[in-house]
């Protein structure tokens, strides 16, 4: 009886392995390789190009009435590069940047022809501008939105001429540092070209004994223009802050 219990399940255990070897493996679909395009990033160095349209106020003060006192503006065209340094993280974009201009601002003013300075004239151009600034933002994507402020510079050039007075014929060149804030928009048109559009107020405030003893000179300078950049960046996602 023994025997053929034992026999009894060794056909069974025979039949069971040659049922399981037709099922044969279960076949697993592989997925498909997904290529995952990273998210456009403004973290990077850049550097660029601009042109715009400055205008500058100057208004002069002669407590002594050696001299007329008069204010002047000046506008023109500008040009210069750029070079900056962005970091982004999530949609907040920070960085600092850079620039040196070249500016055609001239203009030349007379004394009233009735008054004590008839034939005096006052000369001012602005052919210098620069800033050093921290710019803070917040990006949609490829568009940005910022402001900026920091260090402004210029070159001021004023000349006093007088007919009746020949001693007057003075001139005085000057560099100084100021103030620059402002804002603009800028967007990102390929991964590496950017174009922006920025408006900046620079304040100089006064400066006296520029051609006589006592008088005083306030400058500042309004300026709108376009640029664009390229930015040396790996094409990476912006940075996430850990919570």
């Amino acid at each position: 009886m023994k025997k053929l219990l034992l026999a009894g399940t060794a056909l069974a255990a025979l039949a069971s392995g040659a049922q399981a070897a037709d099922l044969g493996v279960r076949r697993v679909e592989v997925p498909q390789a997904i290529i995952a395009v990273p998210a456009f990033t403004w973290t990077g160095f850049y550097v660029g190009a601009h042109i715009g349209w400055a205008g500058a106020r100057s208004n002069y003060t002669d407590p002594s009435l050696t001299a007329f006192s008069s204010g002047l503006s000046t506008s023109g065209v500008f040009g210069g590069v750029q070079a900056g340094y962005n970091w982004q993280i999530n949609q907040f974009v920070l960085g600092v940047e850079g620039d040196l201009s070249l500016a055609s601002n001239s203009k030349t003013v007379f004394a009233d022809p009735a008054g004590a300075f008839a034939g005096d004239a006052r000369r001012s151009s602005t052919p210098f501008l620069g800033s050093l600034r921290l710019r803070a933002g917040y990006a949609f994507d490829r568009a940005l939105i910022y402001a900026t402020g920091g260090l402004g510079v210029a070159t001021f050039n004023d000349r006093y001429s007088s007919i009746a007075v020949p001693a007057l014929n003075i001139a005085s060149n000057s560099t100084r540092v100021g103030y620059a804030v402002g804002g603009g928009v800028e967007y990102a048109f390929t991964p590496n070209w950017t174009a922006k559009l920025e408006y900046l107020y620079y304040g100089f405030g006064d400066r006296s004994n520029v051609f006589v003893t006592g008088d005083r000179v306030s400058q500042n300078i309004h300026t709108v223009k376009l640029g664009v950049n390229y930015l040396f960046n790996t094409g990476g996602v912006p940075l996430s802050a850990r919570y």
